[in-house]
């Protein structure tokens, strides 16, 4: 099966074909190791000032870093070598997290005629082995790459700059966060590099080094192009998308800012042929440092633990709840037992902020709540009623299978038979003992739109449980007379999903 036209993809583990090009290293001739005091410092100490104008050359840095960046040579389990559809190809792994992404945008996706306009991934080709990258963070011979790049397996190998090759342990890996830790076996003292303590600027200029095709050492500069990119490899997407050239091969290397610094883990690329277009997606050195110290520690990564199902506040939301602005998380229902719901939080609450840091949307409530260790004591902000409040939560573990905050963004409808709906007590009709039932949906009214259907079942209207057609007409109404915009809802799916979902009041007729 050949590669679609589009596709986003893990881009490291180039080809075997090409694997060979490592064996000689970069130049083909091998370089001296200086000795081992001058690698007891990081190599990103004293860092170069960071200028705001183009640098009129990147030498300096990448001699300063080159030697703290390794090639990662991997061999896969036989379990890694089955011919899946969704697979990649040239002996690349698709983390899980991203089969569905693939399975949504690959061939016959979005596009013009089923031509495949999104992004696809070849069938793999039966490979065995695959490349990656990776950096050097301690002189003991720590190394940071991707989960993707060692997933499955059997071995692993690192190539120094000066083309040593020395075997690697896989010490932890996150399939979360996409990230994993080895370690260089042998002993002695090796060069490093240092994770930056302060997030780029969109505009920075960077610098990415790593293996592209097998070719080690290569080097790529462009600059950040954007921060807060989530491409939906998982439930914690924060990445930064430069410009700079990567290719397979890079996933798993670092980009540094011009003071030497590792400001991101190269993971992913956008690419309608399976090279670089300039939309490559890098890990963030901070969650790099949270995940890379438990996994040092404990060999794997302990998350915090809520307990609340989520969904992001829209404009709809925000017009039914009152709100000036569509932000923070609104809490769909707090699962009995979890923190959250010790602590009193309830369906509606709008979560504001997290120890005083402002929470703009779930996605990120998500993502602050799993970089705090389980255990911790933390405040929450929120708001219920128009009112706002707070409450100390003691975070829980994160079960395996569960997920911090559910961003479900259904659009389902509110209750009224003007809205294009017709209604019955859900106990009349068998469909539960609570709620109103929704038997009959008009594809052209404004409930259709908001993509109700039948079988739903309506929880509450404005913050207030039903369970009659007359309270929902009388909710609606409620909330047209105090000159709302948009009603609030509470729908539950024929699945047993629940989840708000704001109906423009203008819109009904």
């Amino acid at each position: 099966m050949t590669a679609q036209p589009n596709r986003l993809r893990r881009n490291a583990l180039a080809s075997v074909a090409v694997a060979a090009l490592v064996a000689t290293g970069a130049a083909g001739v091998g370089l001296t190791q200086p000795a081992a005091p001058a690698y007891a410092q990081s190599l990103s100490k004293n860092p170069i000032e960071t200028p705001d104008h183009p640098p009129g050359s990147f030498a300096s840095v990448v001699d300063k870093v080159k030697p703290g960046v390794v090639a990662v040579k991997v061999k896969l389990d036989d379990s890694a070598d089955s011919d899946d559809e969704d697979g990649p190809g040239q002996g690349q792994q698709v983390p899980p997290q991203l089969r569905e992404f693939f399975k949504r945008f690959g061939q016959g996706g979005p596009g013009q005629g089923g031509q495949g306009q999104g992004f696809g991934m070849p069938k793999r080709q039966g490979q065995r082995g695959a490349m990656g990258s990776g950096f050097i963070i301690s002189a003991d011979g720590y190394v940071v790459t991707n989960n993707h790049v060692v997933d499955k397996a059997k071995s692993v190998q690192v190539t120094l700059d000066d083309n040593r090759t020395l075997d690697a342990k896989v010490i932890g890996k996150d399939p979360k966060t996409d990230l994993a830790l080895l370690k260089i076996t042998e002993g002695g003292t090796f060069p490093y590099v240092s994770l930056s303590k302060s997030a780029p600027r969109v505009g920075d200029w960077v610098v990415a080094i790593g293996n592209p095709f097998g070719l080690g050492g290569t080097v790529t500069a462009g600059i950040v192009s954007a921060r807060g990119r989530d491409i939906g490899a998982g439930p914690y997407d924060d990445f930064l998308q430069i410009d700079a050239p990567i290719n397979k091969g890079n996933s798993g290397g670092p980009t540094f800012n011009v003071g030497g610094e590792v400001v991101g883990v190269n993971t992913a690329i956008a690419s309608p042929s399976g090279g670089s277009v300039g939309l490559a997606f890098a890990i963030p050195a901070e969650t790099v440092q949270a995940v890379v110290d438990q996994l040092r520690a404990d060999g794997k990564v302990a998350r915090g633990y809520l307990g609340v199902q989520v969904q992001p506040v829209t404009k709809d939301i925000a017009d039914g709840l009152g709100l000036d602005k569509a932000k923070g998380a609104l809490v769909d229902h707090a699962e009995a037992g979890t923190p959250a719901a010790k602590a009193g939080l309830k369906s509606g609450d709008v979560i504001e902020s997290v120890n005083g840091a402002p929470i703009n949307d779930a996605k990120e409530l998500s993502r602050k709540i799993a970089g705090i260790k389980p255990g911790a004591k933390v405040e929450l902000t929120y708001l219920r009623g128009g009112k706002t409040d707070t409450a100390t939560v003691e975070l829980g573990v994160l079960p395996n299978d569960t997920k911090v905050a559910s961003t479900d963004r259904g659009t389902s409808a509110n209750g009224q038979p003007r809205l294009g709906l017709s209604l019955a007590p859900a106990s009349e009709v068998g469909a539960g003992s609570e709620g109103v039932a929704v038997m009959e949906v008009d594809p052209d009214g404004p409930a259709a739109a908001k993509g109700i259907e039948q079988g739903d079942i309506i929880l509450d209207v404005a913050g207030s449980s039903v369970s009659q057609p007359s309270e929902v007409a009388e909710r609606v109404r409620s909330a047209e007379s105090s000159g709302r915009k948009a009603v609030l809802m509470r729908v539950k799916s024929a699945k047993g999903v629940t989840r708000f979902v704001a109906v423009a009041l203008s819109k009904a007729g």
